[in-house]
């Protein structure tokens, strides 16, 4: 049995029309039909409540005896016996008597809803449990009476009833809410202005976060990624540290100041060696900003704050979120840090806000590590070192009139050329320790200032400190590029770490991926390509970012997958190392490209069953409902035919008539078919002119019994731009189906009017209606509302109406006629033109026509001529089928 549906009017405060909307609600859905009982509603001696209880059903309530006193509950098994469609149930939070069967009402109500019974009720913001604490600091008045949030956040549509606090204090001034003795009480205690407007605001924000969190549903039930509104938005930069979790809360809340804000964290992998960064803490950190709303992003750049600043423009952003740097002040001497560079080099079109926190100027724990991939400046100054300083370090030592000594000497060079080598790598340290050999021999080996070298223990002293100054040179360059290496291996674990993550969480659109592929290598385009066979061009299954390449032979990087796929980027040569992580971004981008293609195929799968399940409606719909009106035709033959019954000329005439009208009700029923069967091939080419409604609405009024239309078609109404027989066709279908609902000696009112730059038609019944819930399923093909008789159709006539409305730029919608009934509105878009006087087209000229009298058929055979003429229309334009 399907749970019923829960509808909640949430008031602010005591006194705001809650019941009374509740009760307006009953007797609205009374109005169209539907079963509605009022469960249990006090009316508090309020008149306007108690009036409003006349004309619904109210059921018995339970009597129970507590302390003496005697207290009456809703009756649940009264209800449940009773199963209305609709119970309306005040006062949710409110709480039963000790004896009953449940402790609170709005217990009572999860058994209704279970049973299938649709609920309205009542519920005061100050009741939700969440709200107790805040409400009392407010207030002064603990509310021992409430109900979970989560009751109410389950409710299928919540409904705020406000009322500015000014309006509500006069509603009970003037005795409309309490007895007059206790009126002064309440407004100078709980009815203060101030209590109210802090009440109402409570209210307010409550529905605005259920919203949201509708919205949000909405979107992802319909697969909805773009963006429907313009929104902040803010870029977290992330170091791993301490600090992170205050930057994304401080992130957040920016974001909530503005309307759709989106928050983005960005952790920069350094390329220049490992970091201080934390896996764990990294973990948190995502975890927390995800349970915000937000995404996490991963990226590598070499230049941290350059890679910031690109990021955030490729995302365009608006706000840059920055951490105070954990520097100490003398390490400032090293350069100006992050955040002074982003919030130097942002431009006028990103803000930097630059946050405190508690691991500001308390280090940056581990240093940054050496690199071999080093800077053209570090190069230069290791060349310089190398090779300048020497030079100068032995002018200056040939000046110094106190002697150091050979091994002195050879020590303060060495240290020289070690300092090349961190510098500037092994090339500067080897050109360094020739030089520093050199000057040695030239200027503090005797004889000086020549090459030689008189004693052969200064030999083995130059020899040995070129080959220490060379050990020492390679071993410092092998520890850099081991660092490098380690750097390189650690980012490249994190990008799959996220990656395989990203697999884990969902996040399986393409251009998404592709997307990440971009951010992480620094490139300006990404394409998948894929070809059918190695003979076949290259296609591009998806791309981002600016002229992507269309063969991989065109881009700075590829990297294939298989005989068939291939990954493109532009923008720079990638190293060798970086297409290892290439790769696995490859085989996952072939992963989600199947993926998305098996979910299209199921899609198209889907299709395929809705088509069977219309396949199956129209052969049930041709084994009934068109064999009806041929076995009438069939039998009406047959007696004519037969030689042992002498007929009457008025029986001849009888049957003639009952041929007539079966052969009319079967040709309607396969117009309607093949009407359907045109929109859903898409065969509907309309010819759009400007066109009279007293052209149209007359002709499609031609078959209707008399007396049963009143028409309303102003003379003043501006042309329409519409196909004419599409457009007739359309309201022939609605104005057949509301007379066929509509009861005997009322009318179906057929009215024109103007609204901005459309013209309304609207087909008003007095029928049983539809309720809201199901307006839109009476549009669907094969779909018949309530008890309609099998014979009544198959189904088609709104379905065909709505299709050949909106072919023409129309729209067809339905809606509750006032006093019950239900309404057809036609909006059509007015053209330029205006109309020529013509007759006013009343009711009788429209409704003297009556099935099987000459005018009827004169009619009929008008439409059905123009009918046949627009088919051929359509045919001729859409081609052979």
């Amino acid at each position: 049995m399907a749970r019923g549906k829960l509808r909640i009017y949430l008031g602010a405060a005591p006194g705001v029309g809650k019941t009374f909307a509740m009760l307006s609600e009953g007797h609205r859905r009374q109005e169209r039909g539907t079963d509605v009982v009022v469960g249990y509603v006090e009316h508090h001696g309020r008149q306007r409540t108690e009036v409003l209880l006349h004309g619904l059903e109210q059921l018995r309530r339970h009597e129970l005896e507590y302390r003496g006193a005697a207290f009456a509950e809703m009756d649940v098994d009264a209800v449940l016996a009773r199963r209305p469609a609709v119970a309306l149930v005040d006062e949710l939070a409110h709480t039963n008597v000790p004896g009953s069967r449940n402790t609170k009402r709005w217990q009572d109500v999860e058994e209704l809803l279970r049973a299938g019974i649709d609920v309205v009720t009542t519920v005061n913001i100050q009741h939700l449990e969440s709200l107790g604490d805040v409400v009392e600091s407010i207030t002064g008045v603990r509310q021992r009476e409430t109900v979970p949030d989560e009751v109410v956040r389950r409710a299928d549509q919540i409904e705020l009833v406000d009322m500015s606090p000014q309006a509500l204090r006069r509603r009970m001034a003037h005795g409309n809410v309490y007895r007059s003795d206790k009126v002064d009480a309440a407004l100078s205690n709980y009815f203060r202005p101030g209590n109210l407007t802090a009440l109402r605001e409570l209210a307010l924000l409550w529905v605005a976060d259920r919203v949201d969190e509708y919205l949000q549903q909405y979107r992802g039930e319909h697969d909805i990624r773009s963006t429907w509104q313009a929104r902040e938005r803010i870029v977290v930069g992330l170091t791993g540290g301490p600090e992170g979790r205050t930057l994304i809360r401080r992130a957040a809340r920016l974001a909530e100041k503005g309307a759709g804000g989106e928050v983005l964290a960005v952790y920069v992998a350094r390329g220049d060696g490992l970091t201080a960064a934390s896996p764990k803490e990294l973990a948190v950190q995502r975890t927390l900003v995800e349970d915000l709303g937000g995404t996490f992003h991963h990226v590598v750049g070499d230049d941290v704050p350059d890679a910031l600043l690109e990021f955030a423009r490729g995302v365009n952003a608006t706000q840059i979120v920055l951490g105070v740097s954990r520097r100490k002040p003398w390490q400032y001497v090293f350069g100006p840090g992050v955040s002074a560079t982003v919030a130097r080099e942002s431009g006028p079109d990103l803000d930097v806000h630059l946050v405190t926190h508690d691991a500001m100027a308390k280090g940056r724990g581990l240093p940054a590590a050496r690199t071999a991939r080093l800077g053209r400046a570090r190069i230069v100054a290791g060349w310089c070192v190398g090779v300048a300083l020497p030079v100068l370090l032995a002018l200056l030592l040939t000046r110094i009139e106190t002697e150091l000594g050979l091994a002195n000497d050879m020590l303060l060079f060495l240290a020289l050329t070690v300092a090349a080598a961190l510098l500037g790598g092994l090339a500067p340290a080897l050109a360094s320790a020739a030089v520093c050999s050199l000057l040695l021999n030239w200027f503090f080996t005797p004889p000086v200032h020549r090459l030689t070298v008189a004693d052969p223990k200064n030999i083995v002293a130059i020899a040995v400190f070129f080959a220490v100054a060379v050990s020492v040179a390679s071993v410092v360059d092998l520890a850099a590029r081991r660092t490098h290496q380690a750097a390189r291996l650690r980012a490249e674990s994190e990008i799959l770490s996220f990656l395989a993550g990203s697999v884990l969480r969902g996040e399986t659109t393409l251009d998404a991926l592709l997307e990440r592929v971009r951010e992480t290598f620094g490139m300006e385009s990404v394409a998948l390509l894929e070809r059918a066979d190695e003979t076949d061009p290259w296609t591009r299954a998806s791309s981002v970012g600016p002229a992507p390449a269309t063969r991989p032979e065109d881009a700075d990087a590829d990297m294939p997958v298989g005989d068939h796929l291939a990954l493109a980027l532009t923008g720079r040569v990638l190293p060798a190392e970086d297409r290892r992580v290439l790769g696995a971004f490859a085989a996952q981008a072939a992963v989600v490209l199947d993926r998305s293609r098996l979910l299209d195929e199921a899609a198209k799968a889907r299709e395929l069953e809705e088509v069977g399940r219309i396949r199956t409606a129209l052969l049930a719909a041709v084994s009934h409902d068109l064999r009806t009106p041929l076995a009438g035709i069939k039998a009406s033959v047959s007696s004519l035919r037969s030689d042992d019954v002498e007929w009457s000329e008025e029986d001849r005439a009888e049957l003639l008539e009952g041929i007539e009208d079966g052969a009319d009700r079967l040709g309607h029923l396969i117009g309607n078919l093949l009407d359907m069967s045109r929109l859903n091939t898409g065969t509907v080419t309309p010819l759009i002119r400007e066109t009279d409604l007293d052209e149209v609405v007359p002709m499609a009024l031609g078959g209707v019994p008399e007396g049963s239309i009143e028409l309303d078609v102003p003379e003043t109404l501006p042309m329409v731009a519409v196909d004419p027989g599409l457009l007739e066709r359309a309201v022939a279908n609605v104005v057949e189906n509301a007379v066929k609902y509509s009861p005997a000696g009322q009318p179906v009112h057929v009215a024109a009017s103007v609204l901005g730059d459309r013209v309304e038609v609207r087909v008003a019944d007095r029928g049983p209606g539809v309720p809201e819930e199901a307006r839109e399923r009476i549009f669907e093909p094969f779909q018949r509302y309530g008890d309609a008789p099998r014979g009544a159709g198959v189904g088609l006539g709104l379905a065909v109406a709505r299709g050949f409305t909106e072919a023409v730029g129309g729209t067809l919608t339905a809606e509750d006629t006032p006093g019950g009934g239900l309404t057809m509105v036609l909006s059509l878009p007015a053209a330029g033109g205006t109309r020529a006087p013509a007759p006013y087209v009343t009711s009788e000229a429209a409704t003297t026509a009556v099935p099987g009298s000459g005018p009827a058929v004169a009619a009929r055979n008008a439409a059905g001529a123009a009918t046949a003429a627009r088919s051929a229309e359509i045919r001729q334009e859409a081609g052979p089928r």
